[in-house]
């Protein structure tokens, strides 16, 4: 009892001295702008938001956190401008996974090069789901249906060269399978609703968005694509898990706010320490899963890492997925 005491009492201080921290802010002198590159009430634009939220309460009294919807050119628009404003910390921008993948699919004159991570409060991992009558009970099962059957198992996806399209080839280049890619423009939606209808034999998606469908008993869920299990679901293994410490399927749709690159290191210092305290806030960890979404903790370099990381994974993939038209 004394131990858990203690435990908790240590966690306490730690919270409390990244907040102290994080007040003894010496910018900025006004508001900060952070363009949010997609449209209201999506899933980003309401992690972006409620990060900014608990956020303010870390910044120095009498400063906002404003956010600017900027949608135009699939977000692209709002990164340019992001990425040309004056690097002293007063325009950030939530950027998304998309940034380590329009650039090679010649969408966007902008990478990770251009800007400065600072904290990514999403970081989900692809994974794969399926009816909860099917027949594959388990990974292997469907791994070894796939190989029995090249070409014939349907995976529906959010669209032709979106990002759980990429994650089906990464997945057939790591397991030496071939599946029939089934893509649903419209977004992950209406690729889970031909999942939940039977007219499709698994889907790729994060867990968060097929989490009711989950919970409701109708869509299992074989398998997460990264290193680590996913927290909203505990007992469901990762591919590496099932299938080998060598499959290296990891692959997570993330969104990150950042600043444009070559930020004073005062200013990118102090900006970090602003989103450590959201991180470790259990108000916000609580808000974001109320949203089905489990809050990441990458901050700074762990960003700006994840980035490059993927930018080089993506170039590869989208060159790759050329080939298999």
């Amino acid at each position: 009892m004394l131990k858990a005491i203690g435990l908790a009492l240590c966690g306490v201080l730690a919270l409390a001295s990244v907040q102290a921290t994080a007040q003894e802010l010496t910018y900025p002198k006004k508001n900060i702008t952070v363009i949010i590159p997609k449209n209201p009430g999506g899933g980003t634009d309401t992690s972006a938001r409620l990060t900014l939220e608990y956020a303010k309460k870390y910044l120095p009294e009498g400063v906002i956190f404003v956010p600017e919807n900027k949608p135009a050119g699939n977000g692209v628009t709002g990164l340019i401008e992001a990425a040309r404003a004056k690097p002293d910390g007063q325009t950030l921008v939530m950027t998304t996974v998309e940034l380590a993948m329009f650039p090679h699919q010649n969408k966007s004159p902008v990478n990770y090069e251009n800007f400065t991570g600072l904290y990514a409060p999403i970081a989900d991992p692809a994974s794969l789901v399926v009816n909860a009558d099917s027949p594959y009970k388990t990974l292997e099962d469907f791994v070894e249906a796939a190989k029995e059957n090249p070409g014939k198992i349907q995976v529906a996806n959010s669209g032709t060269g979106a990002i759980y399209d990429l994650a089906t080839i990464n997945m057939e280049q790591q397991l030496g399978i071939d599946l029939k890619r089934i893509p649903y423009s419209e977004g992950i939606g209406p690729a889970i609703a031909a999942l939940v209808g039977g007219h499709v034999d698994a889907v790729v998606t994060t867990p968060g968005a097929a989490k009711p469908q989950i919970d409701a008993g109708a869509l299992r869920m074989l398998g997460v694509m990264d290193s680590k299990r996913f927290a909203l679901f505990p007992d469901v293994p990762t591919f590496n898990e099932v299938l080998g410490a060598g499959t290296d399927t990891q692959l997570r749709a993330w969104a990150a706010i950042a600043g444009p690159a070559n930020m004073p290191a005062d200013v990118k210092g102090q900006l970090i320490e602003v989103f450590k305290a959201v991180a470790a806030d259990p108000d916000f960890q609580q808000a974001m899963k109320n949203q089905g979404i489990m809050p990441s903790t990458l901050v700074g370099d762990e960003v700006q890492d994840m980035m490059k990381r993927d930018d080089e994974m993506y170039a590869k993939l989208i060159e790759d997925s050329k080939n298999s038209q």
